[in-house]
């Protein structure tokens, strides 16, 4: 039985942090404290008794946040801009955001000597040549200053050096964990047409009957992860049972869903087949550029596939949903209205 304790979760009502509130109050005896700016992807557990919900704002409300940091056992700061159009057209934003908000947050956690369990990102190992990317092995390598896609990778390389650093110097308690391709229903707005990850952007433009646009002709491979996989790993590090992620850094991907992007495409154009025939009958792809995408200062890798044997050995985590089954429970929910999150938290223990 994991030991009770109080998780601070900043940025609880995005991707990863509703998922993540739903599967501890579902699975765990933890008291949630769930800090962002709405609550609309959080709305299945927000009456729970254990979910203690603060409307505020990391780069502004830095007295109420590191009250919460002093109060809580377990910090995790997800609050980060994550969407690859961003990097290239509003990179300072990412840099304060994304490395100086949550710097602080680090600082908290050391001066009131508090546990960290933060997300760093696939995508730390940049064009890193090896087949497959280990925690400890793999080199991170950038591409040119003047491609600025790479600066969320670099923030969040640099955060995690930190992270290790106070750790070695000062004692901090840590965990690193680096998600690869997380997908699900409530990943990003898919009635929004503002650059999203990608498939919720091919799911946009099918249901707004535009092209699925492949960039470079979609050649490039990543490995997809369902949510709830990606969450199970989450909740064997917060439980941290015998202290198996003490100091630890874990991929968290599933290197059997390794799909170029063309197949991917049309992967959601066979699953669209049940739930509407003739809108995915009528899918069409295109070819586009890179450049004419995403604009000059991107630059992309050929592939992104993690070894997961970190987070197998140490924390007996592997993941168990397909690509398939995965995007079967998306548009149920995006067609259906079937919250994956709502049932899980019905049954949660009070």
């Amino acid at each position: 039985m994991e030991k009770k304790q109080n998780i601070l979760i900043l940025g609880a009502n995005g991707f990863i942090g509703s998922t993540l509130c739903a599967h501890l109050l579902a699975k765990t005896q933890h008291e949630i404290y769930a800090v962002d700016l709405s609550t609309h992807k959080l709305a299945p557990c927000i009456n729970h008794p254990r979910l203690h919900f603060y409307e505020k704002n990391l780069m502004i409300h830095h007295e109420d946040i590191e009250y919460l940091v002093s109060k809580c056992d377990v910090v995790l700061p997800l609050v980060a801009i994550a969407t690859p159009n961003v990097y290239v057209t509003k990179p300072l934003s990412v840099f304060e955001l994304d490395f100086e908000a949550n710097l602080q947050v680090i600082r908290w956690c050391v001066k009131y000597h508090k546990r960290v369990i933060f997300p760093s990102t696939s995508e730390v190992y940049g064009m890193a040549p090896d087949a497959s990317f280990d925690e400890h092995a793999t080199c991170c390598v950038l591409g040119p200053i003047e491609k600025q896609r790479w600066i969320y990778s670099c923030c969040k390389q640099l955060m995690d050096r930190i992270i290790y650093a106070y750790g070695y110097e000062q004692g901090l308690s840590y965990t690193i964990f680096r998600p690869f391709n997380f997908i699900g229903a409530k990943l990003d707005n898919i009635h929004n047409d503002t650059g999203s990850r990608i498939l919720t952007q091919f799911l946009h433009n099918a249901l707004n009957h535009q092209p699925l646009k492949l960039v470079d002709g979609g050649t490039n491979r990543r490995c997809f992860t369902y949510i709830d996989d990606g969450i199970d790993c989450l909740v064997r590090i917060v439980n941290n049972e015998n202290g198996c992620a003490d100091n630890g850094i874990f991929n968290i991907g599933n290197p059997n869903e390794n799909y170029s992007i063309a197949e991917l495409a049309q992967i959601v154009k066979e699953g669209l087949v049940e739930f509407d025939p003739k809108l995915a009958d009528s899918i069409q792809m295109e070819n586009v550029t890179s450049e004419a995408y995403y604009g000059a200062g991107y630059q992309d890798v050929s592939r992104r596939i993690p070894s997961i044997k970190e987070s197998q050995t140490k924390l007996g985590w592997q993941p168990k949903v397909s690509l398939r089954e995965a995007l079967h429970t998306i548009l149920t929910y995006h067609f259906k209205g079937i919250d994956p999150d709502e049932s899980l938290v019905k049954n949660a223990k009070r």
